[in-house]
C-alpha cells in the first residue's frame, strides 16, 4: 500500500533533479545538517535508528515538540558521527551546536549577528550545497529559513541553494508503530524524503542527485 502510494505522488509531484557539477570559478559552501549520533548511529537515542538504515547509511538541548529530547550538548548523541569527527579541528570549517530544528535560527547569537550568515558573507559564497537529516524536517527549515534570506538581500552574494537528494536523509516511523505511541503521527521514510524534495524545490532551492568536480 505504502510503496504504490509512493510512486503515485511520484507522478503526480515529480521532482526533477540535476546533475551538478562543481567548478572553481564559483565559491561553494558545504553545509552538513546534523549528521551526528543521535541521528545516525544505531542505539544511541530517543531518535537515533534501533536498526542499521540503508537511507541514513549511504536536534538539540531545547525540545520542540513533537520530538523527544536528544543530542543534548555535550552527550555522545550530540557528537559529529565518527566518520566526521576530523571537522572538529579542522580549520576551515565552521561548526555550531544549534538549539532548535532551524539550523538557519539556531546560528543567530545573542547579539542578533548570525554565525551562518557571516560564514556566507566573510567568504564570498555564491552557493551552498546541503546535505543531512531529516531530509523534511531540520533540512527542510534550514533550506526554507536560508532561501527567505537570500531572497531579502540578506546574504549576498549567495544566489543558489542546492539539496543533494542522496545525502538526505530521514527517519522511518511506520503507521503500525506510530499507533502504539501517544501523540505520535505516522512517517514513513521514503514518503517523506521525497515530499521534503518536493517542498525544498518548490521553495526555490535546487535538487541535485549527482555532485562532481569540474576539471
Amino acid at each position: 500500500m505504502v510503496s504504490s502510494t509512493i510512486e503515485l505522488l511520484k507522478e503526480e509531484l515529480p521532482v526533477n533533479q540535476e546533475s551538478l557539477v562543481l567548478s572553481e570559478d564559483v565559491k561553494t559552501g558545504l553545509v552538513l545538517v546534523d549528521i551526528v549520533n543521535g541521528f545516525c548511529t544505531v542505539g544511541s537515542g530517543n531518535l537515533a535508528p534501533t536498526q542499521p538504515d540503508e537511507q541514513i547509511s549511504g536536534m538539540v538541548d531545547i525540545p520542540e515538540p513533537p520530538y523527544p529530547p536528544h543530542c543534548i550538548a555535550g552527550t555522545n548523541e550530540s557528537k559529529l558521527v565518527p566518520a566526521l569527527q576530523w571537522l572538529e579541528n579542522e580549520p576551515n570549517a565552521t561548526l555550531r551546536c544549534k538549539d532548535c530544528i532551524d539550523g538557519f535560527l539556531g546560528s543567530i547569537e545573542k547579539d542578533g549577528s548570525n554565525l551562518f550568515v557571516d560564514w556566507v558573507r566573510n567568504n564570498q559564497i555564491k552557493k551552498i550545497l546541503v546535505v543531512g537529516i531529516c531530509t523534511d524536517v531540520c533540512v527542510l527549515d534550514f533550506v526554507c529559513s536560508t532561501l527567505s534570506a537570500r531572497n531579502r538581500g540578506f546574504l549576498v552574494p549567495l544566489e543558489d541553494v542546492i539539496v543533494y537528494s542522496n545525502g538526505c536523509a530521514t527517519f522511518d516511523l511506520p503507521i503500525h508503530v506510530a499507533n502504539t505511541m501517544k501523540d505520535a503521527i505516522a512517517h514513513p521514510q521514503e514518503l517523506m524524503h521525497h515530499i521534503g524534495l518536493y517542498m525544498a524545490k518548490g521553495r526555490g532551492a535546487k535538487v541535485v542527485s549527482e555532485v562532481s568536480f569540474g576539471a
